[in-house]
């Protein structure tokens, strides 16, 4: 039989500190991170005797049998297809031609092709290197200074994780129980709304230091250079458009509409001629290494959620912060402030899979919709990736220019502030995650 203890017993008791210690002493030692969670978790259940440790092999393997996981390495392979194959070029071609005839153009057309890069991959990493390596150099030939270029970068990157089709809510619709093309229709509105933040800011600050100036020409001429690009590349759009009807139309899982997505980009390589048989094993390599930082970390994080859950943790902390203030918006507020400070520190994968059982209680003692709560969880925790001290996309763009992490953050700070702002709407106003909901989710 399993053993139940009191919330008082795990959080004021070697059993719960013990595991914590670890887990902090070996991340900054730079173990693996799924390592880290794996042995804190036999370790907790080991000192709590929470669930029998002869289950762990089990749960492992059982936490990441799900069908819905599958989409997570076909979003990835679809992002990296895209890259090799230069389709990825065709959407920065048509967003610089949508913004060519304004002020910082070349600053927004940046910013678009991320969104538009977050619409297939699922993945701001990803987004933040491919998109990197195309508009970098020439963001500072433009005249932007290179570490804003690269915040610029690293801030538009974020949107993979919260524009639809997205591996963050794959993963907490599993962790859960909710439906996954349930939350990719809700984050529609917020994830659209942080990049109209991301594209005003850029606007705003090049403006006030006149880095980039705009091409000079006539309606007529816009929509003829418009025209063009998009009569040269509307088989990009293809990708994003498959995976978008299928999966609001509901003809298609999101598992069933990343299949097809990967098959239709192969084909349109071939086609093109950018894709060869020998481009496919350093391809496959590099999606199996992406993916396999992800599966380990969900595979030994269900254990530790579920004893956590056992132990009452969940329940402890709804009655420890209730105990602070009853107020909603005091409770709400706090619940951004913890996954903000979360995300600076930690990936979103195990920030999702250890802290949403802990604080869906507490949503829902609030009264908070589920759906919202999600996709409160998945904005806030997205600021973290132009956060320091761990800001993911920080380092990519760093390790893709040489610039200095500090300089780059530094310039993200506005970027930051305004990603904030929206991540407080969308924890105050429900109808931003709701309103495209059908009445039984609201």
């Amino acid at each position: 039989m399993w053993q139940q203890l009191q919330p008082s017993d795990l959080i004021l008791g070697w059993d719960f500190y013990a595991p914590v210690i670890l887990f902090v002493l070996l991340v900054a030692l730079a173990v693996p991170v799924w390592a880290a969670i794996g042995a804190s978790t036999v370790l907790m259940l080991v000192w709590s005797g929470a669930l029998p440790l002869s289950l762990m092999g089990e749960k492992l393997f059982s936490g990441i049998d799900a069908f819905a996981l599958t989409a997570v390495p076909l979003f990835i392979l679809t992002g990296d297809v895209l890259v090799r194959t230069g389709l990825s070029r065709k959407f920065l071609d048509v967003a610089e031609a949508l913004t060519c005839w304004a002020k910082g153009g070349f600053g927004s057309a940046t910013v678009l092709v991320c969104g538009m890069f977050a619409a297939i991959s699922g993945s701001d990493a990803a987004g933040a290197a491919a998109v990197g390596r195309m508009t970098i150099d020439r963001l500072v030939e433009a005249g932007y200074p290179r570490p804003y270029a690269c915040a610029l970068v690293a801030a538009g990157a974020c949107t993979g994780i919260l524009i639809p089709p997205s591996i963050a809510y794959i993963i907490i619709g599993l962790v859960l129980g909710i439906a996954v093309s349930t939350l990719f229709l809700a984050a529609l509105i917020p994830g659209i709304l942080i990049l109209v933040s991301i594209l005003i800011t850029n606007i705003v600050m090049n403006r006030l230091n006149a880095w980039e100036g705009g091409g000079i020409m006539t309606a007529a001429e816009w929509r003829a250079n418009l025209w063009q690009k998009v009569k040269s590349g509307w088989y990009a759009f293809l990708v994003p458009g498959i995976i978008f009807y299928g999966i609001f139309s509901g003809r298609l899982t999101p598992t069933e509409a990343g299949a097809v997505a990967v098959v239709v980009t192969i084909a349109m390589g071939f086609i093109l001629g950018t894709l060869r048989l020998s481009d496919f094993p350093a391809m496959l390599v590099s999606s199996a290494k992406v993916n396999g930082v992800i599966l380990p970390i969900i595979a030994f994080s269900i254990p530790l959620a579920e004893a956590l859950a056992i132990i009452g943790v969940p329940q402890g902390f709804v009655g420890a912060l209730t105990s602070l203030s009853e107020n909603e918006y005091v409770l709400i507020g706090m619940m951004v402030l913890i996954l903000i400070a979360a995300g600076c520190v930690m990936e979103t994968t195990p920030n999702i899979v250890i802290l949403a059982p802990i604080l869906k209680p507490l949503a829902d003692n609030i009264g908070m919709n589920d759906v919202q709560f999600c996709i409160m969880m998945i904005t806030a925790l997205g600021v973290g990736f132009i956060t320091p001290p761990l800001g993911l996309n920080l380092f990519v763009v760093s390790g893709l220019t040489g610039e200095s992490i500090l300089k780059i953050a530094a310039r993200a700070v506005p970027f930051v502030f305004f990603m904030l702002c929206v991540t407080l709407l969308i924890a105050y106003v429900p109808a931003i995650s709701t309103t495209l909901l059908p009445d039984i989710y609201k």
